[in-house]
């Protein structure tokens, strides 16, 4: 069905209220790869419950934590096949440190419908409150349905982020798992992309690939464990554009380059020397 923007744009996703425990705390960061150091007290504040803090990017799984079944790209105005699509940016803005068990509602609505020529871009925006209203986070996020675009809308503009022209102030090599995707499903996203080798091979992938979200996550708690001191109440509030894909096992490359309260990131895949995310930028309290 052509996208109809005039339906979708500022259209209301509904509320979703949700809840969440230490345990899914715990089982988010152990997707990302926590733990690795067991005797680590910094890792520790990831992996158990004795000092846990929350890193910001829970916020991306908080409401779909206890789903099974494939997420739908159905919208109003948009019916579009989830084999089509990849994510495309993703932000998330805390505005007060994550409780580390709490209950809250989402109100999701479409920002805007871009028009890319060959695909279409879709930014979404959810606010994430307590039920007394008190603020919790914000997340925008974008998906890149190919073969959705010409529909007339408009092409949108570059939100390309400038990389200083000199050495990176950091690099941190992250190793992910080979089962790493099987690991981070359980977070609440089942999109057979990254689970079922034949449903990878018909969207056009060798092998299922990493979640997206998951590189996103790996890469924020990296830098903020590398700049940060594994703080993550520092964090403010992170975004990036999905680059390119990451292979479960491969290890990341990410360089970091402070610019005042910002730390500019860009991160690629060291087996195959190809990026992954671009336009990286954690800015920290």
């Amino acid at each position: 069905m052509p996208i109809d923007p005039g339906l979708a744009i500022g259209a209301e996703l509904g509320d979703v209220n949700f809840s969440w425990s230490s345990s899914d705390v715990l089982l988010y960061h152990l997707a990302l790869g926590a733990g690795a150091k067991p005797t680590d007290e910094r890792e520790l504040r990831y992996a158990s419950e004795r000092d846990l803090r929350v890193l910001p990017t829970f916020a991306t799984v908080a409401a779909n934590l206890h789903a099974v079944a494939p997420p739908a790209v159905s919208y109003p105005g948009i019916e579009i096949n989830l084999a089509d699509v990849v994510h495309g940016t993703q932000a998330v803005t805390v505005h007060r440190p994550i409780p580390v068990a709490g209950k809250a509602v989402g109100r999701t609505r479409i920002v805007d419908v871009l028009d890319k020529g060959k695909a279409a871009v879709i930014i979404n925006e959810t606010t994430v409150t307590e039920h007394d209203g008190s603020p919790l986070w914000t997340e925008r996020s974008s998906i890149f349905a190919r073969g959705e675009g010409g529909f007339g809308g408009r092409r949108g503009s570059s939100d390309k982020v400038e990389l200083p022209d000199r050495e990176p102030d950091m690099v941190i090599e992250t190793p992910t798992l080979p089962q790493q995707a099987l690991l981070y499903r359980l977070c609440g996203d089942r999109n057979p992309l990254h689970s079922d080798p034949e449903f990878a091979r018909a969207a056009g992938f060798e092998v299922p690939i990493l979640h997206g979200l998951c590189t996103y996550g790996v890469v924020a708690k990296a830098v903020t464990d590398a700049l940060l001191d594994a703080d993550v109440t520092r964090v403010e509030s992170f975004s990036a554009r999905f680059a390119g894909i990451v292979l479960p096992g491969e290890t990341l490359r990410t360089a970091v380059w402070r610019d005042g309260k910002r730390l500019l990131v860009s991160t690629v895949s060291k087996d195959r020397d190809a990026p992954v995310l671009s336009d990286a930028v954690l800015v920290s309290k």
